[in-house]
């Protein structure tokens, strides 16, 4: 919701609190302001000129040669391209000197050989976007009306000597979707009055009904709908002030009588629909739910298919306006309409939602009765509206008004006790401090013996319990001034749980091995939701999906990371390292809801270190994501319990893929995805892994043993081993390891050999042993004939043989 100060300053006294200074107010009452724009920040030296001459330019086509008067001793040159300038308007001048958005500063210029001292503006060069523009002044100047006087500020005429302040409302404060709720909210913080707008629009002995009936089929939908009647309207362009107070508010000026509708919607939060009454055909109106099938063209030239859950508003045979929603083309108010029939009425939120949700039209009409409308300003609103529609176009407003009401909503009444809201808010209000809050929010209130019966007005919808009511007492009160506490027990405050502390530590370990914390979607679409799965279970597909590619809960956080690295990629940010601490989400036939478990997923792609001085690039490559993976282990404290095997999954690659084991039990992979993938998301080599987080988390580190540093010299063997291809290293390693006994320290494998010198289907793995006693020198005949030993057992349990 964007708020003019200017504007508000019509409801609430708003002397002594700066725009600033207001918005700090409302954010800390706890409606977020999420900006204040200065309309004319940056801009000077605009004024209002009267072009009294206008001649095509001696050397240029698309150029005019412009004599405008700008309130100086003489007139002044300007030359100015736009189509629309011509001699008698009354323009927006940037004089030489001036500056316009984008700190663009005019000055004097020679353009095709004349001279040029400022500069014709349009209302875009003077910061106001495109969309907001009237479409007859949206490719051209704007032109002011005659009784603009010249040489005064054109930023005060166009209210852009304003500030805007932007609201982020909550679903629930829809109260505040309009100037007047706002106002009610200032109003309350300031400890200050509102003032209504005034209206009187009974100016006609004729009356309204003998123009129009109006008939209710759907009357749970529409228990209120009320027409006027206009009559001898001129069609125009509303006022200025009006066009401008639209604009500071996102919404664009068309015509008068369309403007007064969107002004009064911005003022009460009532959406109204003005009707041509010629356009009409009948002389009835009839609001029922739409016939399966039925079409209507809309104001935006679409024409939609209505179905049985639609309402629609009809002349008695045909819709002329989708309830709620948009207006049809074939009533709309055009150049020559005459009468107007004003319609505001109290629809349904839900029949609203269903329509706009259906047929994909979003509008400020319908995004009100979605959240909730104060049927007590139903009526104000048709009369402000007509009254205006009587002053600003010309009409008679015909008396009385034609209505169905069959409305019964009646105010929220809520008691609550003054102990209770000390105790929630650890307060020491008193009855007079409590009651103050209220009259300042202009609830009814009533105190008996320290209960409070307040009675809620309509338009504050949100609040019906008495937890809402402690909430306005805490919000106006002052979040800042509640005391602050602790919680007391046994259990220490604000401990984390081990669990947590885990958590911790592996996103402190990870984010410090350079990878970025990525939260994806929990949903995804049927062909990925299986893909990478730890564990093969059905997935689970939602009853109500937004679209199918968000149709079922996840098995594997991978294929949400490989999105993230396919996005960042195609943006040229092709070196990216995530992870992902997340649920995933298994089938459980024996529940109704899943089971829900913890992963941890990462995914690595491009270059691992660039140092381009040095001329060093190190990519990716499987043991870039081993060794991040051994850095959690080593933090959690235990390395020494991990083992990768190779394995075969779906979609990864074959040769470079390994299961992780943790205590002889698989708790994830690691490897490089399927080159076939990689290619379909226009990845370079990419590794990734996914382990279950329960499963680190859940396992408590063998308690730290120190040893004292060897003093006695260390002996180191090294050994060749001619093997099939197929014979995994860690499994020879193994073998080296438990044939070694108490004197073999550290075996690691060095190098590996398959070239030509091998005989066909071998290779040659290389092992480092190092032996050593920390209580002794080894002598050659010990570790001789602990090698020996770890020779013997590795060519009966393994086939190897000794390279010579």
């Amino acid at each position: 919701m964007f708020v003019s100060y200017k504007w508000l300053q019509d409801y609430v006294n708003l002397s002594g609190v700066t725009a600033d200074e207001l918005a700090e107010k409302i954010t800390k009452s706890g409606i977020e302001v999420e900006g204040v724009q200065k309309k004319s920040e940056g801009i000077k030296g605009v004024v209002i000129g009267h072009v009294l001459e206008r001649e095509q330019h001696p050397n240029a086509d698309k150029l005019n040669k412009c004599l405008v008067d700008i309130g100086q001793e003489n007139p002044v040159q300007i030359i100015c391209g736009a189509r629309n300038v011509d001699k008698g308007q009354k323009v927006a001048v940037a004089t030489v000197g001036a500056v316009l958005p984008g700190n663009f500063k005019i000055k004097k210029a020679k353009l095709r050989g004349e001279e040029s001292n400022g500069m014709i503006c349009s209302l875009q060069e003077l910061g106001i976007e495109a969309k907001l523009v009237a479409k007859e002044f949206s490719t051209g100047i704007y032109v002011f009306p005659d009784e603009a006087n010249v040489g005064e500020d054109a930023l005060e005429y166009l209210g852009l000597n304003d500030e805007v302040l932007e609201l982020g409302l909550t679903p629930n404060r829809a109260d505040c979707l309009s100037m007047l709720g706002v106002s009610y909210e200032v109003a309350a913080i300031l400890g200050r009055d509102v003032k209504w707008p005034k209206a009187d629009s009974g100016n006609s002995d004729e009356k309204a009904s003998t123009y129009i009936s109006v008939k209710v089929e759907a009357k749970e939908d529409n228990p209120l709908y009320v027409a006027k009647v206009i009559k001898d309207v001129k069609i125009g362009p509303s006022p200025l002030w009006m066009q401008a107070r639209l604009m500071a508010s996102g919404v664009r000026p068309h015509n008068n009588i369309v403007d007064i509708t969107n002004y009064i919607m911005l003022e009460y939060g009532q959406p109204l629909h003005a009707f041509d009454y010629e356009r009409i055909g009948t002389k009835e109106i009839l609001v029922r739910k739409a016939n399966d099938g039925e079409t209507i063209t809309t104001l935006d030239d679409a024409e939609r298919t209505l179905s049985i859950d639609h309402l629609v508003i009809t002349n008695g045979k045909e819709p002329i306006a989708l309830a709620g929603v948009m207006g049809g083309a074939n009533s709309e108010v055009g150049n020559d309409t005459t009468t107007v029939v004003l319609e505001s009425a109290y629809f349904a939120g839900a029949v609203v939602r269903k329509a706009s949700k259906d047929h994909g039209l979003r509008s400020e009409a319908s995004a009100r009765y979605e959240k909730g409308i104060d049927p007590n300003r139903v009526r104000k609103a048709a009369e402000r509206a007509a009254d205006l529609m009587a002053e600003y176009a010309g009409g008679t407003v015909l008396a009385g008004s034609v209505e169905v009401d069959t409305l019964t909503i009646e105010p929220a009444v809520i008691s609550i006790t003054l102990d209770k809201i000390n105790v929630l808010l650890g307060t020491n209000l008193t009855v007079s401090d409590v009651e103050d809050i209220f009259k300042r929010l202009q609830f009814e209130v009533s105190t008996n013996n320290g209960e409070f019966t307040v009675t809620v007005p309509t338009r504050r919808g949100d609040i019906t319990i008495e937890a809402d009511l402690v909430e306005e007492v805490a919000r106006l009160y002052g979040y800042d001034y509640l005391p602050t506490t602790l919680p007391v027990g046994a259990s220490i405050p604000g401990q984390l749980t081990a669990y947590q502390q885990k958590r911790r530590q592996v996103r402190r370990v990870l984010e410090g091995a350079g990878l970025y914390q990525a939260v994806t979607y929990s949903l995804t679409s049927e062909e990925k939701a299986a893909q990478f799965s730890l564990e093969k279970r059905d997935a689970i597909r939602l009853a109500m999906p937004m679209s199918e590619e968000r149709s079922q809960l996840r098995l594997s956080i991978v294929p949400q990371l490989l999105e993230v690295l396919k996005y960042n990629t195609a943006r040229q940010n092709d070196s990216i390292a995530l992870y992902e601490i997340g649920s995933v989400f298994l089938k459980n036939d024996a529940a109704d809801l899943p089971d829900e478990k913890e992963h941890l997923a990462g995914a690595i792609t491009g270059l691992w270190e660039a140092h381009p001085w040095q001329g060093e690039k190190k990519p990716v490559d499987f043991f870039v994501a081993k060794g991040v993976l051994e850095s959690v282990f080593d933090t959690l404290g235990f390395r020494d319990n991990i083992e990768y095997r190779r394995a075969q999954i779906s979609d990864m690659h074959p040769g470079r893929t390994a299961e992780i084991l943790l205590n002889g039990e698989m708790i994830g992979f690691i490897g490089q995805v399927h080159p076939t993938m990689q290619k379909a998301l226009d990845l370079k080599e990419t590794y990734v892994f996914e382990l279950s987080f329960k499963a680190l988390a859940g396992v408590e580190p063998e308690p730290i043993h120190y040893e004292p540093i060897p003093r006695f010299p260390s002996i180191t063997r090294d050994i060749a081993l001619v093997v099939d291809k197929e014979t995994v290293a860690g499994d020879i390693q193994k073998v080296i390891t438990e044939a070694g006994g108490k004197l073999l320290k550290e075996v690691g494998v060095f190098d590996l050999y398959e070239g030509e010198r091998m005989e066909p289907g071998k290779k040659s793995i290389a092992f480092s042993l190092k032996y050593f006693d920390p209580e002794r020198t080894l002598t050659d005949e010990e570790v001789t004939k602990a090698h020996n030993k770890v020779l013997a057992a590795v060519e009966e349990k393994t086939g190897a043989q000794l390279r010579g």
